[in-house]
């Protein structure tokens, strides 16, 4: 049997730029996205570091797997009939198909382990009760010794302490994903998931739900601030207290609209606790969980007609409401801080 002729090859030239193009050009477009404020590779708590980590290790052993195939099948293709014996074949099913993988293998199964222990916790950790709701999201912070204080739609934590989210859910099944901060973690009706995580930087970033829940699972988000410590406990304080602007007559339209029906405002409006609590509602990032930006125009929208900005939202809408009233209203909620 003769040689190879290197020509012969030539033909295979284009063929694979077009397709070394086909598959390198999603992932870089891929990777380009990969971000910003919800992003697995933005990282900003020790889980998702770890597991950033674990990824480009996994990378670059799959990368190193499939360069080694790759060769080897080059070689073989290349190599004259009369070079390849049984000798040959079997020391490269030994170092390549045994060896070789056994200790990459073994290699990755040793760091990832490290990588996935569960941080430890003590009785001195912020412990933060959600809620996933359709389609909302209810936060209760219980620090030790301290007043429990709820919230909605939007989660605070202080950088470098341990925090203990319990997670659950009254209705369907949710998922609490936090990619920037640590894995997601499913909310399952009558049962308390447990998720704790580290913050290593402050700054502002996006939660969502990771698991179909209904019409408006899309627009089921969260907004996630890490705050300095010192900086934390003062908003922690602040949120305990009732709400400023306690005079607006946009309160006595809030009342006589049947909004108490459903939502409680802490110092103003004993009401029910079936929507979201709106105490400093004013305070937050967004309007209707991570959906709409804290802005006037947000709010009348959402108060006139919630479904659609929401569908599927389990409050009425108001469009018989006054363009006049549902303004006075709109800056009644913004003012709550």
């Amino acid at each position: 049997m003769t040689d190879h002729n290197p020509d012969q090859f030539s033909v295979f030239k284009p063929i694979s730029r077009s397709l070394l193009r086909l598959i390198f050009g999603p992932v870089l477009a891929l990777l380009y996205g990969c971000t910003g404020i919800q992003s697995t590779f933005s990282a900003f708590g020790v889980e998702a570091e770890s597991t950033r980590s674990l990824t480009w290790v996994m990378t670059a052993a799959a990368t190193v797997i499939t360069i080694g195939v790759l060769w080897l099948a080059w070689y073989a293709a290349r190599t004259p009939a009369s070079q390849l014996d049984y000798k040959g074949g079997m020391r490269v099913i030994f170092w390549f198909g045994a060896l070789g993988p056994t200790l990459l293998l073994s290699v990755l199964l040793v760091f990832s382990l490290s990588k996935m222990r569960t941080l430890p916790t003590g009785t001195d950790d912020l412990k933060i009760a959600v809620t996933g709701e359709q389609f909302w999201w209810r936060a209760r912070y219980l620090p030790v010794g301290g007043q429990s204080v709820e919230t909605a739609n939007e989660i605070r934590i202080p950088v470098g302490r341990t925090v203990a989210f319990a997670l659950t859910s009254p209705d369907v099944i949710h998922s609490f994903w936090i990619p920037g901060l640590a894995g997601k973690v499913d909310m399952i009706p009558g049962r308390t998931n447990d998720l704790v995580v580290r913050a290593t930087q402050a700054g502002v970033y996006r939660g969502v739900c990771a698991e179909f829940c209904g019409l408006s699972h899309a627009h089921m988000a969260f907004d996630v601030v890490a705050m300095e410590p010192a900086a934390f406990e003062q908003w922690l304080t602040n949120m305990a207290h009732p709400a400023t602007g306690g005079d607006s007559p946009g309160r006595k339209l809030f009342e006589s609209y049947g909004c108490s029906g459903c939502h409680t405002i802490r110092g103003h409006i004993e009401g029910a606790t079936i929507g979201p609590d709106l105490t400093h509602f004013g305070s937050r990032l967004s309007v209707g969980a991570g959906t709409l930006p804290m802005t006037l125009d947000a709010i009348s929208r959402f108060i006139r007609n919630p479904a659609s900005v929401k569908p599927g939202v389990m409050m009425p809408d108001f469009r018989e409401i006054s363009d006049k009233d549902v303004a006075v209203i709109s800056n009644y909620l913004v003012e709550l801080r």
